[in-house]
């Protein structure tokens, strides 16, 4: 309805919202994976769908509504995501997960309701999950930060990453090259220990 470059919110600065940089230490790590172990027999298909957001960084969305002619492995090929097209990689665990359900038709989606005819919905579960692993404050979304911070960690290259997570920019991905400050001091100590050798001193 305007004429291009007519936008009158041109020049205003954005709203600054805060900063979510959830993601799982080593030890929350270990906490959520002892919990999905104890809830794999009664609930397995949120334990799977989680476990998958774990091993591939997907977002819940491509998770929940995919459909097995997606599964095509050692990847999964998405029409349509929040970015387009989009191909996730499946590493081994991700395909054990998948393998631990029957396959379908290609039109069938993985991960059906109750009644056979929805995708499930994992929140009410996920907050009560979220809650006996002592993280309340854990969102779903945390699960692709922790997926990208432990990359980085591994020293696996940004670009590799935004590929991984399906990244347009890479200006995206650059926003997961956060580091805890456990892993920020640990290397500050070797570097120091590294100096005060190299000048004599004992570390």
């Amino acid at each position: 309805m305007r004429r291009k470059g007519s936008n009158p919110c041109r020049g205003m600065p954005r709203f600054k919202r805060p900063k979510m940089e959830r993601y799982l230490t080593p030890a929350e790590y270990r906490r959520l994976g002892a919990d999905l172990r104890k809830a794999e027999a009664e609930h397995p298909i949120p334990v799977a769908i989680v476990r998958l957001l774990m091993f591939t960084g997907a977002r819940l969305g491509e998770i929940r509504f995919l459909r097995w002619g997606m599964v095509k492995p050692p990847r999964l090929v998405l029409p349509d995501s929040k970015t387009g097209p989009k191909v996730i990689w499946l590493n081994s665990q991700a395909l054990k997960v998948l393998a631990g359900f029957d396959r379908g038709e290609d039109d069938a989606l993985v991960f059906v309701n109750s009644r056979g005819k929805h995708p499930v919905n994992i929140e009410p579960w996920w907050y009560n999950l979220r809650r006996r692993c002592a993280m309340p404050d854990l969102r779903v979304h945390d699960l692709r930060h922790s997926f990208a911070s432990t990359a980085i960690m591994d020293n696996v290259p940004l670009a590799t990453i935004g590929k991984l997570l399906g990244h347009v920019l890479p200006e995206t991905t650059a926003k997961y090259a956060h580091l805890s400050d456990d892993v920020i001091g640990d290397a500050a100590e070797r570097i120091s220990g590294s100096l005060a050798q190299a000048i004599g001193l004992r570390s």
